[in-house]
């Protein structure tokens, strides 16, 4: 009798979890520069100090809102290799901030975390992969 391999269980890997965690991160920020995009602004390292300048806020926060709803989607269909692509692509993100932030004189704390999510997202790609890898070799 031949033995089935283990059902793979998405939820069960780290890369679901880290997935989880960058829609969840997104959708708050969304929220967060809808409701106070001067505080967001702020928060990124980038404080705006006139009322025209806080549609641009708002326009981030559009972005972050369809990355929320992307990777839940490819979550939801358990696509890991698009994850882990998309995790690298959104390297661009993080690392820019960063740049600018710097460039707008933000202290070390602000920038030090935008480079902490660039290095999240490292570590996520990392472990979606091996969560597309395992998917792959139990299909």
């Amino acid at each position: 009798m031949a033995t089935q391999a283990p059902t793979f269980r998405p939820a069960r890997t780290a890369g679901f979890w880290l997935a989880a965690a960058i829609a969840l991160l997104q959708g708050v920020n969304a929220v967060r520069t809808a409701t106070d995009p001067q505080g967001f602004a702020t928060y990124m390292g980038l404080p705006v100090d006139q009322l025209s300048a806080l549609g641009w806020v708002q326009v981030y926060g559009l972005r972050a809102g369809f990355i929320a709803v992307l990777t839940a989607v490819l979550l939801a269909r358990s696509d890991f290799a698009a994850l882990r692509w998309m995790a690298l692509a959104a390297l661009l993100m993080p690392l820019g901030d960063a740049y600018l932030a710097l460039g707008a004189g933000a202290g070390p704390g602000i920038v030090g975390r935008h480079l902490a999510i660039a290095v999240f997202l490292v570590v996520a790609a990392v472990f979606l992969g091996r969560a597309a890898a395992k998917q792959e070799a139990r299909a």
